[in-house]
């Protein structure tokens, strides 16, 4: 889409600005406010007339810039608490706490649900000024946090970003007519809606490929390569039906299970040492760097406690692998290690994790699976066979995932260009 820029300009003075159209006004964003009153988290709901929704910054849909209350949580908040922070439709809600460094405080999204509700004590409710359009609002406040503006009022204890949201709303912003504003509101709203149908489309491949890829993975090492090979029942559910010339044999019979070793700190943490140091693998994969190891050849580790229960890596030496793992070291005669490792992965080993506050795997659980052990030459042509399937699906994944950036980074820069005047957009909302 090609738009034209507006007949004149004048330089705002401010950086994030740069020039804004010639009767636009530069001012601060509190002028764009009537209120901004702090929310609360009240107490445990009491199933009587005080008990309310709050709204969390987990509500926030960051991607849509509004509020998503499918399943509110819900607070005891007495009338006198209530008064001035129950939302109505058209005000912006702030994240004043919380964040992080990769996505750090400050976020702005509009409340337009009808739900009565309040927000949180993390969230700030804004009332937008008379003559001012409340989406639009919600979009400069986007294009504020994209060029991280909001970083200069954050302040940080006790590991908690806290935003300023005074400092904060003293910051500069564009200010169009009321009449542009909402053409541009308007036009963003209906721009910003077909670039999300096409990020969800790629969302949609991505999650077709990763099952498609899953199907191509559990059919390869449990019926083998040859359509037309007799099967027979191998009396497991998972397993199903498997080439009637494999073995089917409980994974104690040719592996050995234990679990890794503790290490009570890491050397380094950081990437860059990983010339000189060794890789520790926990349940999760990479954690880190050391000097030590306990791995002295290729074995898998698996994931054995909590949400990391089930996860299957190769792990090559030099390298230390801790007790949030179990480390199988198969016999090398029997089992190729990295078919061995595709089986356990279509197991989803999660399954037998034992299911209570901290879900757990034990060394026992895994050695007494019972597993298809084809000849190891054919495990070998398999685990061959699907590297090269795999690395289709990741490399189509790939490329479904380089399409989502580019669409996000199409939809920051078209707010930012259109509510700093960038680009005028008032004859595309009629068109």
């Amino acid at each position: 889409m090609s738009l034209p820029r507006y007949p004149n300009y004048k330089d705002s003075g401010v950086e994030w600005l740069g020039e804004v159209p010639g009767h636009w006004e530069v001012d601060r964003l509190k002028w764009s406010t009537l209120a901004c009153k702090n929310g609360i988290w009240g107490d445990e709901p009491q199933q009587n007339d005080d008990d309310i929704p709050c709204v969390r910054v987990a509500d926030f849909d960051r991607q849509r810039l509004r509020v998503e209350l499918s399943e509110p949580t819900i607070r005891n908040v007495t009338e006198k608490e209530r008064n001035g922070r129950v939302l109505n439709r058209g005000d912006l809600l702030l994240e004043k706490s919380g964040g992080g460094e990769s996505q750090p405080v400050g976020c702005v999204v509009l409340y337009d649900d009808p739900l009565q509700a309040v927000c949180s004590n993390f969230v700030a409710r804004v009332q937008v000024a008379e003559g001012m359009n409340a989406p639009f609002w919600r979009y400069v406040h986007a294009a504020a946090y994209a060029v991280r503006l909001n970083t200069r009022s954050i302040k940080q204890t006790s590991g908690i970003q806290n935003l300023d949201q005074q400092q904060y709303l003293d910051e500069l912003a564009a200010f169009p007519p009321l009449p542009e504003q909402t053409q541009i509101a308007a036009f963003l709203e209906r721009e910003t809606a077909k670039i999300d149908e096409l990020v969800a489309e790629q969302r949609r491949l991505m999650a077709l490929l990763k099952e498609k890829r899953q199907a191509v993975i559990s059919h390869a090492v449990t019926r083998g390569l040859n359509p037309q090979t007799p099967l027979k029942p191998s009396a497991i559910e998972w397993l199903g039906d498997v080439p009637e010339h494999w073995a089917v044999v409980p994974l104690r019979w040719a592996a050995k299970c234990c679990s890794g070793d503790g290490l009570s700190s890491l050397e380094v943490e950081s990437a860059d040492d990983e010339e000189h140091y060794i890789r520790v693998i926990g349940g999760n994969g990479l954690m880190g760097y050391t000097n030590q190891q306990n791995v002295e050849h290729s074995v898998l580790a698996v994931g054995r406690v909590g949400a990391l229960c089930g996860n299957v890596h190769v792990v090559n030496p030099p390298a230390w692998i801790t007790d949030n793992a179990l480390v199988l070291d198969p016999d090398h005669t029997v089992f190729d290690l990295q078919f061995l490792s595709l089986v356990l992965r279509s197991r989803n080993l999660n399954d037998i994790a034992s299911k209570t506050a901290q879900p757990l795997i034990t060394g026992t659980q895994v050695s007494d699976q019972r597993i298809p052990a084809p000849p190891l030459r054919e495990q070998q042509d398999i685990a061959s066979f699907l590297s090269v399937e795999t690395s289709r699906f990741d490399t189509l994944t790939t490329e479904a995932q380089r399409a989502i950036d580019l669409l996000q980074e199409r939809r920051t820069a078209l707010i930012s260009a259109a509510v700093t005047g960038q680009i005028d957009v008032r004859g595309a909302v009629l068109a």
